[in-house]
């Protein structure tokens, strides 16, 4: 079963940076989409990157220009480039890979188990 673990989240100030990965388990046999979602109190989760097969890099209108969204494939690992945070920023992140993990399985969405964000003004 491929498990997804993040890091990198934390308290920062407006203006400032964060980094934050998330690292699969296993190496899975294909990726159809590598995404970073987020929640903030009271809303529903949102989009804000992805990676699709090819590489192409869509991201919400919110983060354009802001954040990037990356991949090492040796090392099984997403990242979300975060710079200059702010308020409305502020969420639990969580990362998202759909594929198969093996040949003979079915598509499937796998999720990592959030990390906080917190921006302060």
């Amino acid at each position: 079963q491929v498990q997804l673990v993040e890091s990198g989240g934390g308290l920062v100030q407006a203006g400032e940076s964060l980094r934050l990965s998330c690292a699969a388990s296993v190496r899975m046999f294909s990726i159809n989409t590598m995404s970073w979602y987020r929640q903030a109190p009271g809303k529903q989760r949102e989009l804000v990157a992805r990676i699709i097969t090819g590489g192409s890099t869509i991201y919400a209108d919110s983060v354009k220009g802001r954040f990037t969204i990356s991949r090492d494939n040796a090392k099984n690992t997403m990242y979300l480039q975060m710079n200059s945070l702010k308020p409305e920023d502020t969420a639990v992140y969580y990362c998202n890979t759909g594929g198969r993990q093996s040949p003979s399985s079915m598509v499937s969405d796998y999720w990592g188990q959030g990390t906080q964000v917190t921006v302060s003004s």
